[in-house]
C-alpha cells in the first residue's frame, strides 16, 4: 500500500495558487484513475483507489502548509506505513515551470511542508518535485508561491498534470523511471522526423540508333583499316 501526499493550503482563496501544486496533482491522479470520492480524514481529505495493482491512498493535508506532517503523520501510522510508502508532490521552486524530478530522501531546502513532515516522518521519504520557477528574489518568494498561476502558466501546467495522472500507476509500482517518460511524452512531445522526399529517377529516353547499312564485307574490311 502507498500513501501518495500532495501538498498545499486549504481553502479557496488558495485553490490555483503555485503553492498547491501539490494538491492539483493528486487531484488529476483521482479524476484519472476513478478513485472513491474524497472524504475528511487525518486533518485533510483522503480517498482510495488502485494504481499499477497497488492500492494507494491519496492525502491532502487541509491544516496549512506548515503543519503537513500533523496529518501525514497520523496516516502514516494509522496504515502502520513506513517511510518508504510515502510520496509526496510539491511545488519546487528551484525548477523552471513545467518540469517534474522524482527524488528519494534529502533535505527540506526551506519547504515549510518539507520540514514539517521531516519532523513527524523522517526525511527518507519520496518527492515529486514539481517546478513553479523562482521570482528572481528572495524577498518575493512568499508573495509569488501564494500567488495564483498566470494566464499563460495553463498550457504547461495542464500538460503537467495529465503527465503525472499518466504515469501515476508507475510510481505506484516503484518505477520512478517510467513515471517521468509519461509525463516527458506530455510538457515534451517527440519531434516528427522530417521526411525528405525521395528523388526520383527520370528516366531518359533511348537515343536513337543509326541503322548500318553496310554489308558484312564492308564490315570485315573496315575492321581491318
Amino acid at each position: 500500500m502507498k500513501l501518495f501526499v500532495g501538498l498545499g493550503n486549504p481553502g479557496a482563496k488558495y485553490a490555483m495558487t503555485r503553492h498547491n501544486i501539490g494538491f492539483l496533482a493528486v487531484d488529476e491522479i483521482a479524476a484519472s484513475h476513478n478513485f472513491a470520492p474524497w472524504r475528511k480524514k487525518f486533518q485533510g481529505q483522503v480517498c482510495e483507489g488502485v494504481l499499477g495493482g497497488e492500492k494507494v491512498v491519496l492525502l491532502k493535508p487541509e491544516t496549512f502548509m506548515n503543519l503537513s506532517g500533523q496529518s501525514v503523520g497520523e496516516a502514516v501510522r494509522f496504515y502502520k506505513l513506513s517511510v518508504g510508502d510515502v510520496t509526496v508532490f510539491h511545488d519546487e521552486l528551484d525548477l523552471l515551470p513545467g518540469k517534474c524530478r522524482v527524488k528519494q530522501g534529502g533535505g527540506h531546502a526551506g519547504h515549510n511542508g518539507l520540514r514539517s513532515i521531516h519532523q513527524h516522518l523522517s526525511p527518507e521519504y519520496e518527492r515529486v518535485r514539481l517546478g513553479i520557477g523562482h521570482p528572481g528574489r528572495k524577498e518575493l518568494v512568499s508573495g509569488y508561491v501564494l500567488h495564483a498561476f498566470a494566464k499563460a502558466d495553463e498550457a504547461w501546467l495542464d500538460d503537467l498534470l495529465r503527465g503525472i495522472g499518466d504515469g501515476a500507476p508507475h510510481l505506484a509500482k516503484g518505477d520512478a523511471g517510467k513515471f517521468m517518460n509519461a509525463v516527458a511524452l506530455r510538457t515534451v512531445p517527440p519531434r516528427e522526423k522530417k521526411q525528405t522526399p525521395k528523388k526520383t529517377m527520370v528516366e531518359k529516353a533511348p537515343e536513337p540508333v543509326e541503322e548500318d547499312s553496310r554489308t558484312p564485307l564492308q564490315k570485315l574490311a573496315d575492321k581491318f583499316r
